[in-house]
Formats: structure tokens, sequence, C-alpha cells
């Protein structure tokens, strides 16, 4: 467990499950994602997100507001299966967007990573078109490499959520 003025990033309880599905099926949290998630996809991911901690030690923490909310979403680090580095992504529901809580739990992320993963740089990517993503992103001190924007390979050829732009930061940037 992970924390910050405001935030918990904890592991996943049974109780975030409806909150999460919640948000996967909000066409607004999902419009820069290719699809809306119905609860079989949305528990599918919190299996994965359970996998990838059991695996790496690591992973998406659910985010809660001490006193206001038990789960908004979630912020950590991933390593994606289609490319060899470590991600910080985080996900909210609508409801609270514009507090800064994904800033602040996307930079305690990546200082943990730093901290304890000995990695000397940490990534995000998102859809050309996902600028709130992307001022998180610059609030965090990463830095957008053109070079290495690139089609996501799980996305269908010719969708318009197959490109992507990549985002980096290196620890000794901080």
């Amino acid at each position: 467990m992970l924390r910050t003025e405001r935030l918990v990033l904890r592991q996943w309880r049974d109780e975030d499950a409806e909150p999460f599905a919640a948000m996967g099926a909000d066409p607004q949290v999902m419009e820069y994602f290719p699809s809306l998630l119905d609860r079989a996809q949305s528990d599918a991911v919190i299996g994965r997100i359970a996998g990838h901690f059991a695996r790496e030690g690591f992973g998406l923490w659910a985010l809660e507001v001490p006193g206001v909310a038990p789960f908004i979403g979630f912020c950590g680090l991933s390593r994606p299966v289609f490319m060899p580095v470590v991600e910080v992504g985080w996900r909210l529901a609508r409801e609270h967007w514009g507090h800064g809580y994904a800033t602040e739990a996307a930079r305690k992320s990546v200082a943990w990573g730093f901290a304890h993963l000995d990695l000397d740089e940490i990534v995000s990517f998102t859809v050309p078109g996902n600028v709130r993503s992307q001022r998180v992103m610059e609030r965090i001190g990463m830095h957008r490499d053109p070079d290495a924007d690139f089609e996501h390979p799980l996305i269908p050829v010719g969708h318009a959520m197959r490109p992507h732009w990549l985002f980096r930061v290196r620890d000794s940037e901080l």
C-alpha cells in the first residue's frame, strides 16, 4: 500500500468490482479505448491485474480517497505484454476527474517504481486525442518521444484507436 497526501493506493478488494465495472461501462471514461467493457470483461481485467501483482510484485493499485470514496479507479505500474517496458497507467471514475488525483497517484507510482524496481525509465502511452492523459504525463515529468510512437498491436488494424503516442521519463530527470 502507498499513501499520498490525499490518496491510498492499495490492493484490490472484492467490493471494487462493481464500481470498476461501472467505469468500464461509462462511455466518457472509455472514450479513448476501443470499446466499453461488460461485467465479464471488467472482471477479467481485475483478474489480469491480480495476476500481474502475483507475477511481478507490483501492478495497478486500486485508488481510494479516505473519508471521501472507497474506490475511485486505479493507478500504478505494469509491464505491457507487447513491449519490454514498465508503464505507468491510470483510469478514474468520471466524478473524480479534475481533482488532480491521477497526477498525484501517477507521481507516487513513478517515484515508487524508480525507488524499488531498479528502472532507468518509465513510459506511458495513449492515443493522440487523449489530451487529459497527456497533461497528466507532462505534469509528472514525462515527455513525448515521437520516434517511439507506435501502432498498438492489440487493437485491430484500421481502428481509430490504434495509433499511440509514447511518453517517457528517466529516473535521472526527476
